[in-house]
């Protein structure tokens, strides 16, 4: 079992494989495995046997690969699961049932810096930085580099942040962003972050909305080696119906736990179990 290395990445591993050990499974704990590339390699490579996607990270992965999956499919919720479902049986890779929530990206600014510039979506932030407003962003180095990421925000909203305006951390983990961005830490006053975030509120942040869905749908969803599904189709009975009841609001206030009130995932993970 493995994960990506940020904050939901960590719970949902958990989730699963609380959830696997339960039910009869053994579990080798690889949580928290890397990045997005890092973690597919590892699930193609056989190196883990499953790991929470999302559609919308899966959909850059396989146009990565030469799929030329139109964008507009990236933006419609069951249009994006559908395709990647399809494609990724071709690579032995088979999806289960995807959570309702929608972890998108999203950039969150202080509360203040908001009101005081009226700030609201990323059309504003957009008029706001191509109007010389002062903006610093904290993101990972995957977060400025996709085309679907920060660059998507950019073509669509007509701005352009320089390297000088951008502050890299290691990594996919938002809390650090975010509170780099709530702190003013090297004077970063924006953040890159998620659509079911737990910290963003807490910090005292507000997430800008994208009205022109200029980002994917990224619905979680467990990717299985096929090879693994077969053997052990039971993994789909467990957690199909998990997933199914982890809607925005379940996931932002388990992650608030994590990020905010610093539990351990596991803990979080299990006391949620508890209640199903």
């Amino acid at each position: 079992m493995g994960s990506k290395i940020d904050t939901e990445g960590a719970l949902l591993c958990q989730i699963t494989k609380l959830s696997l050990i339960d039910a009869g499974f053994t579990v080798n704990d690889k949580c928290s495995t890397g990045t997005t590339n890092v973690v597919r390699k590892a699930l193609e490579q056989g190196e883990i046997d499953l790991y929470p996607e999302y559609t919308g990270s899966a959909i850059y992965i396989l146009n990565e690969g030469g799929a030329k999956i139109d964008e507009a499919v990236s933006r419609n919720a069951q249009q994006a699961y559908d395709t990647v479902k399809r494609l990724d049986a071709d690579n032995g890779i088979m999806w289960l049932d995807h959570a309702p929530a929608n972890n998108t990206w999203a950039v969150a600014v202080p509360q203040k810096l908001a009101d005081a510039n009226n700030l609201n979506t990323m059309a504003d932030f957009g008029k706001w930085v191509a109007g010389g407003g002062k903006v610093k962003l904290a993101a990972s180095q995957e977060f400025v580099d996709r085309d679907d990421a920060l660059r998507a925000f950019e073509k669509t909203y007509g701005f352009q942040l320089k390297p000088d305006q951008l502050v890299i951390v290691p990594g996919g983990n938002t809390t650090q962003t975010e509170t780099a961005a709530a702190q003013g830490t090297s004077g970063v006053n924006a953040a890159m972050a998620y659509g079911t975030d737990g910290a963003i509120g807490a910090l005292g942040l507000k997430a800008l909305t994208d009205p022109e869905g200029a980002v994917a749908v990224y619905q979680p969803a467990l990717t299985v080696r096929k090879a693994t599904l077969d053997k052990y189709p039971k993994i789909a009975d467990v957690m199909n119906p998990l997933f199914a009841k982890l809607d925005e609001q379940t996931l932002s206030d388990l992650n608030g736990r994590i990020a905010v009130k610093g539990e351990d995932a596991a803990k979080v993970a299990q006391d949620w179990l508890n209640q199903q």
